[in-house]
């Protein structure tokens, strides 16, 4: 059903110009590049006792986009998206201040506090770059280079009472320049964190999963609220330069929020190039390894890159005009499973195929491997 839905959406609806390069239509589709992002809208979720063929309609939807494509455009009636705009503001502020060291915490892998520039890579994926054709390729160099941008990272929700994993779960960093911090911080992070559950368990729904087999998992994991910042006012400014290279997330769903400048790129399991831009009033999902694992492989990790574009020097243009802050802030949320929970695919998901290209590991251990191959952790 939802394929179908799906491959007659793709067919049939003429898309037209809006903010950011996006377009949008009645049915509440949104093109990104050459593909249309169909919207899920959460509010189901909330009236599915009246609206129950409604509801689970929508959960196949969603299930059907995250395996084609390992993204999808999510509406949230809960989410104040002004509430965005005071994140991204405060965040310009932070970054603009920010020396970089003070706030670091290089001894727990950068899991808490700042991040500054060139110190996180990318994995090597140049045998994946190099099977994409001319118009998919990504601008990200090969071999990958530290990437351009700093992050803060942020916990949001609770911590486990015990786990083999202390480093993942450590006390959150606070700027004492910034009264504000904590307050922001936590309200816009529970914002986004109450959504990805929704979407976890809708997702399960419509994989006919348990409806808490990705939920349940998730209870005190280290979600990390984890926005990027990357300064254009110079040289990150010019056309082309990549500010975070060809990658996918280690999580299990990275949620996203507008940025105020564009330039992410993703790729569909195909190996096609999209530009992403969130379409007002939505937020953007993105399937990370974790989910990857739990499915077996039938939710693939989205592969993307943030790169400064032509569009997006029209931004810098205009806000510079304005005397608006250049800093490129990404309002991003990484939602993880718990790191004392076991990864592997569950039920269904579970085949002798892929039980063998996806073996049993702690998520902990998952994590802490991925960090090291990233280089941020030793």
């Amino acid at each position: 059903m939802a394929l179908v839905w799906l491959l007659n959406s793709l067919k049939e609806k003429k898309p037209a110009t809006t903010k950011n390069d996006s377009t949008s239509d009645t049915s509440g589709s949104t093109k990104v590049g050459k593909i249309m992002l169909p919207k899920v809208d959460l509010g189901l979720y909330f009236d599915q006792t009246n609206n129950k063929e409604a509801f689970l309609k929508e959960c196949e939807k969603l299930a059907e986009v995250l395996h084609l494509y390992g993204a999808a455009a999510v509406k949230d009636p809960r989410v104040d998206e002004n509430y965005n705009d005071v994140f991204l503001d405060m965040m310009e502020r932070y970054f603009a201040l920010s020396d970089g060291k003070r706030d670091a915490r290089p001894e727990v892998y950068y899991q808490v506090g700042v991040t500054p520039e060139k110190i996180e890579k990318a994995r090597n994926f140049c045998t994946r770059m190099g099977s994409y054709g001319p118009d998919d390729k990504p601008l990200s160099p090969c071999p990958p280079e530290l990437d351009a941008k700093w992050r803060f990272f942020w916990r949001i929700g609770p911590v486990p009472k015990e786990s083999k994993f202390p480093a993942l779960n450590m006390d959150p960093v606070i700027p004492p320049e910034i009264p504000e911090w904590k307050r922001v911080m936590d309200k816009w992070g529970n914002f986004m964190m109450d959504a990805q559950f929704v979407v976890a368990e809708m997702a399960a729904i419509g994989f006919k999963l348990q409806k808490d087999a990705f939920s349940s998992r998730m209870h005190c994991g280290p979600h990390l609220l984890a926005p990027t910042g990357s300064d254009l006012s110079g040289k990150y400014g010019k056309n082309g330069t990549v500010l975070a290279g060809f990658h996918y997330d280690l999580n299990f769903m990275t949620i996203h929020g507008k940025s105020r400048f564009p330039g992410l790129y993703l790729w569909t399991r195909e190996g096609k190039k999209t530009q992403v831009a969130v379409p007002d009033g939505c937020l953007l999902i993105q399937a990370g390894k974790q989910l990857e694992y739990l499915t077996g492989g039938h939710v693939q990790a989205g592969f993307h890159e943030v790169v400064v574009t032509e569009p997006t020097q029209v931004v810098i243009a205009k806000k510079k005009a304005e005397g608006k802050s250049l800093w490129r802030v990404s309002s991003t949320l990484f939602g993880h499973i718990q790191s004392d929970q076991l990864l592997e695919p569950l039920e269904h998901f579970s085949t002798s195929a892929s039980r063998q290209a996806y073996p049993p590991i702690l998520t902990g251990d998952q994590v802490e491997t991925e960090l090291k191959a990233i280089k941020l952790g030793s």
